[in-house]
């Protein structure tokens, strides 16, 4: 490893970054259901649902290719874009001689539709 080598490198090589392919995952059949757990309910969630944003609570090792692939599953809609969200358990007062316990930890999904998609919950 010279510094002043008389080689010269290949220029196509390091030009050009490694893209990543979307990954196409395949879901198993009544997975999709485990995926999507629940829509969630909040006042925050239920305002951007008039501008096409519907939030789902998902697991913690659901990747953004597996919630679209259940989410066209599911809901039969295509979505635009999926946002994820990690939400860190609460520290909760006990009352008790133990003194703090935590809330869980918990995951939601962001999910963007396309203008004139929409998802009915009932």
């Amino acid at each position: 490893m010279a510094l002043f080598s008389t080689k010269k490198e290949n220029k196509k090589t390091l030009a050009s970054p490694r893209r990543r392919k979307a990954r196409q995952t395949k879901l198993a059949a009544g997975v999709a259901h485990e995926i999507v757990r629940a829509p969630w309910f909040s006042e925050k969630a239920l305002i951007v649902t008039e501008k096409g944003v519907y939030t789902f609570a998902v697991p913690q090792r659901a990747t953004k290719a597996e919630i679209a692939n259940a989410i066209k599953e599911v809901y039969k809609v295509e979505p635009k874009k999926i946002r994820i969200i990690n939400l860190p358990g609460k520290a909760k007062s006990l009352r008790t001689r133990r003194g703090e316990g935590f809330r869980a930890a918990r995951r939601k999904a962001y999910v963007y539709l396309n203008a004139g998609d929409t998802i009915q919950f009932a």
